[in-house]
């Protein structure tokens, strides 16, 4: 949580610099929930299809400092070779497969990936895990994948944050049922919920969801509540967030909610979260650094291709 929250507070530095072509999404106010989901999955073994908002959840799931920088930055050395947008990258072979814009698509892609795992005799003991938003249930392709993984019975977690806004789409204007948790029944799936601020609280249920997941429980649906603490993206104010709302218990910090809980526990003290906050300043600072060093990719001496590796016939 505060790698990822140190290394965005650098990208919106960049960004405001010109320093990042395209947008730039911050996680603000995602981390406990985003990064709770991926540190109970195993890279190598487990699939993660992160979303906008999930950089804690890369962080946690093994992302590289560098593999962001060199996306956002444009080097040729990053994970997509400098030629795609700076959200939109991944290491399908490592289980993490890039984020895909039309949001919703990532549970029919995780729900293709598990059935693909199970057609190879591959399945036992892994999870397939994403993220999305409110807005995302709303979307054809998260009812038609998230109807597949139920009826397949797939070992999957879909966690919705819902932080209120489809960018600026409040919650009465996106859905009419009482709670996203209840499209759970309907699906024939598992449902949570949880308080999406709560660290302690937002682990247990992750815990419980991946734990279910894995042991043969078939899909589970997880709705976390918050407000995210930024714009839908660094060129938007979020001026349509009313003043009420962001009084309110949603607009608690996860990181400051985080802290406390963790230094009334004694798992740390003031002073180590302090010099942990240092290491990750000085950590992002270098990638930063060396990232800025390296080439962008060439237009006219480039072989990269994005889906064929073999020889070109005549």
């Amino acid at each position: 949580m505060l790698r990822a929250r140190v290394l965005e507070d650098k990208l919106s530095s960049l960004y405001k610099a010109g320093k990042i072509v395209g947008g730039v999404y911050l996680g603000r106010g995602h981390e406990a929930v985003s990064g709770s989901l991926a540190s109970y999955l195993h890279r190598g073994i487990d699939i993660f299809a992160p979303l906008i908002r999930d950089q804690a959840g890369r962080t946690a799931f093994g992302e590289s400092l560098m593999d962001v920088t060199r996306t956002y930055l444009g080097s040729v050395e990053g994970p997509m070779k400098g030629r795609d947008g700076n959200i939109h990258r991944g290491r399908p072979q490592e289980g993490m497969p890039a984020m895909i814009s039309h949001l919703g698509s990532s549970v029919a892609l995780v729900a293709g990936m598990l059935m693909a795992r199970r057609m190879q005799g591959r399945l036992e003991g892994v999870v397939g895990a994403t993220s999305l938003g409110d807005g995302a249930t709303s979307t054809g392709a998260f009812h038609e994948g998230l109807n597949t993984a139920a009826v397949e019975k797939l070992p999957m977690v879909v966690l919705v944050v819902n932080n209120q806004f489809a960018y600026s789409t409040g919650n009465d204007r996106q859905f009419a049922c009482a709670d996203l948790v209840d499209r759970a029944r309907g699906y024939g799936v598992a449902g949570h919920k949880v308080q999406g601020n709560d660290l302690i609280a937002v682990a247990e249920t992750m815990k419980k969801a991946v734990s279910a997941a894995r042991d043969g429980g078939g899909p589970q649906l997880v709705v976390a509540d918050l407000l995210r603490l930024c714009g839908h993206g660094e060129h938007d104010d979020a001026s349509y967030v009313p003043a009420e709302m962001r009084a309110s218990g949603l607009a608690r910090d996860c990181m400051q909610v985080a802290e406390g809980q963790l230094i009334d526990a004694g798992v740390f003290s003031r002073s180590q979260l302090d010099e942990m906050r240092a290491q990750a300043v000085a950590e992002v600072q270098s990638a930063v650094a060396q990232t800025q060093q390296e080439s962008a990719p060439h237009p006219h001496h480039d072989d990269w291709r994005t889906m064929y590796h073999g020889e070109l016939e005549e």
